[in-house]
């Protein structure tokens, strides 16, 4: 495999992987306070608050996880009764709508974290800028859209059916159960 492959595909999943180590990472830090807690009558005074901020951060990238996988939940019921071309546009028109409420509010949460923020707001206990800790807000929505838009580009010019992994799944088990009752 060439380094740039393996490069393309690391980006790719990026936000993947940030999910992954966020999660753990967490995890085993509220793991860690509940054994000091019991154990030692002891707590780490930031622990809870870094947990806090890991799981937002962990939340929006999920959020964005969900985007690249067309996951994210929608009402699409009505657009089964439309002939393909009409769901086809009616999806990439209501996409487009997402986007622009995605790119709007990345601008705004911009503004607010770089320009409006007063830069002596600190978190409680571990005293960072609260700045590092907003800064979600702008990149997710930000590659929230980046996703959307790329399934899009993926569904209407290169004809690739994109299909939630939730849906791939009942289909499976359909037919798993079709083929036992078989």
């Amino acid at each position: 495999m060439a380094v740039g492959h393996i490069f393309l595909k690391f980006i790719s999943n990026i936000e993947e992987y940030l999910c992954e180590v966020l999660l753990a990472f967490f995890v085993v830090l509220l793991f860690v306070q509940i054994l000091l807690r019991q154990f030692f009558q002891y707590s780490l005074p930031w622990g809870e608050e870094l947990a806090t901020y890991l799981f937002v951060w962990f939340a929006y990238l999920g959020a964005c996880v969900a985007a690249k996988m067309s996951a994210h939940n929608r009402v699409a019921f009505h657009f089964k009764f439309f002939p393909p071309i009409v769901k086809k546009v009616s999806e990439a028109i209501a996409d487009l709508l997402w986007v622009g409420f995605n790119l709007y509010f990345a601008f705004l949460s911009y503004d607010f974290v770089f320009n409006r923020m007063n830069l002596f707001w600190k978190s409680q206990t571990i005293g960072l800028p609260m700045k590092y800790f907003y800064m979600i807000l702008p990149i997710a929505f930000t590659l929230m859209s980046i996703r959307i838009l790329w399934n899009n580009y993926l569904s209407l010019f290169k004809g690739v059916e994109i299909v939630d992994p939730e849906a791939e799944e009942i289909e499976n088990l359909k037919r798993a159960a079709a083929a036992a009752n078989a």
